[in-house]
């Protein structure tokens, strides 16, 4: 068997299919809430750098590009370390990660170091991504494999209730100090700018310590608790299709392959979109508001997701997910041609909408891909968390588009990641081999 270099198979006893999976999965919720939670900070936390520091558009996505790029750097070895440890150990290590990432906000902020915050931020997403890695095929696992995508579908619900309180959070405790305008800072002295600008950094240092404190704690009471050991090396997930032992390797499953671009266009467009809420909806043309309650608006744009998860759950027991990604992608494709293409409050509300019907892409297209895998399902896991990065480049290149044709505008590429979507909902799932 050939895998991730230094792989090694569990060797503990699989859990029997008759097991009874409830109170792990419910102990799992918290995990995707939480990191739902810190994912969705960064977009308050980008106006509210975008100000401290005086940035421009690309500048400011760079908080998205240090964050997904540790998708990139972290997932193959992410899924080496859950192969070889086990879920369990997998899960603990990354909320400590995540945990250490969220205290080394207060030296950011105490030095008022933009570089500092970058790193801070990648260290963080270093942790969310093992958890990623290590949650999202155990969720697939844990149950029948024809309900796997239904599944990973629910729990990803509550990955979306921790998207829609994070804005709340982050707009009342982060963005509720009015942020100046070019023309108010040119009316106060150095000596109050710099005050002004120090205060505003430091805003983010108690929420990330209490985050810190969070995430420690779930991380012993995950310790504390008796997971079912799952072998990897056995599962099989949805379909139940099982060729592994024609494959030497993951990379050669062509439905696996596109799946991974599917999620690295799908995470760039989501993470785009909600990169630029805050600005786009606070813009005289568009929702003409302060940033802090433009703020609170990109709630309905997680809650919208959360929302369709748990319908889509529901959904997707009956019709194929394939035909529901697909629609779910060109209905997207409309209402952010609609914010394009109109503004006031029906330019606002369509891009808002886009939430909704972006609920179930991700779950989707994450167990279409591993369908099939058997033994190579970490493996699998860690290709398409890799493809995460998508949310490090995507974000970038609307923020280059948005400083030379407007924020507006931008939204084009958005689009294009959505055609893609539609593309494999189709065809691009369909299970098939690379020829060596």
């Amino acid at each position: 068997m050939a895998s991730i270099p230094g792989t090694t198979q569990q060797t503990s006893t699989t859990v029997p299919p008759a097991a009874n999976y409830t109170p792990a999965l419910t102990v799992l919720t918290s995990l995707f809430f939480m990191w739902g939670f810190l994912t969705c900070l960064n977009d308050i936390i980008i106006p509210h750098l975008k100000a401290v520091f005086d940035l421009n558009y690309t500048q400011a996505m760079l908080i998205q590009f240090s964050f997904f790029t540790a998708y990139f750097v972290v997932s193959l070895p992410s899924g080496w370390f859950v192969e070889k440890f086990g879920y369990k150990t997998g899960i603990i290590v990354g909320l400590v990660t995540a945990a250490i990432g969220c205290l080394l906000f207060y030296p950011a902020a105490a030095e008022r170091s933009y570089d500092i915050f970058l790193f801070a931020l990648f260290v963080l997403a270093s942790g969310i991504t093992l958890l990623q890695v290590a949650a999202n095929p155990y969720v697939a696992i844990l149950g029948r494999p024809e309900t796997a995508s239904s599944r990973l579908t629910l729990t990803q619900a509550f990955n979306s209730l921790g998207t829609t309180v994070a804005p709340l959070f982050g707009s009342w405790i982060i963005l509720s100090n009015a942020v100046k305008s070019p023309a108010e800072l040119g009316l106060m002295s150095p000596v109050d700018i710099e005050a002004y600008r120090a205060a505003e950094a430091a805003s983010v240092q108690i929420p990330y310590l209490g985050l810190a404190s969070a995430l420690l704690i779930v991380a012993f009471v995950i310790g504390m608790f008796k997971l079912p050991r799952v072998e990897a090396a056995e599962s099989a997930t949805e379909g139940g299709h099982n060729q592994d032992h024609l494959h030497g390797s993951a990379w050669k499953y062509r439905h696996l392959v596109l799946g991974a671009i599917a999620i690295f266009v799908y995470v760039g467009g989501e993470v785009a979109i909600g990169s630029f809420l805050v600005n786009y909806i606070s813009q005289p043309s568009i929702g003409d508001m302060s940033i802090a309650e433009a703020g609170r608006f990109v709630s309905f744009y997680w809650g919208g997701a959360m929302v369709g998860r748990f319908i889509g759950a529901a959904v997707m027991r009956t019709i194929a997910p394939g035909k529901v990604l697909t629609v779910h992608a060109f209905a997207v494709m409309t209402l952010v041609v609609t914010a394009i293409l109109t503004t006031g409050h029906v330019s606002m509300w369509a891009i808002l909408a886009v939430g909704l019907f972006n609920s179930i892409m991700f779950p989707t297209i994450f167990t279409l891909a591993i369908r099939g895998l058997g033994r190579h399902t970490g493996q699998g896991s860690g290709i398409l968390c890799m493809a995460i990065v998508g949310g490090a480049i995507v974000p970038v290149l609307q923020g280059m588009l948005a400083d030379s044709v407007g924020i507006q505008m931008a939204f084009v590429i958005p689009v294009l990641c959505y055609a893609y979507i539609a593309y494999y909902g189709a065809r691009g799932h369909r299970p098939a081999f690379a020829q060596p």
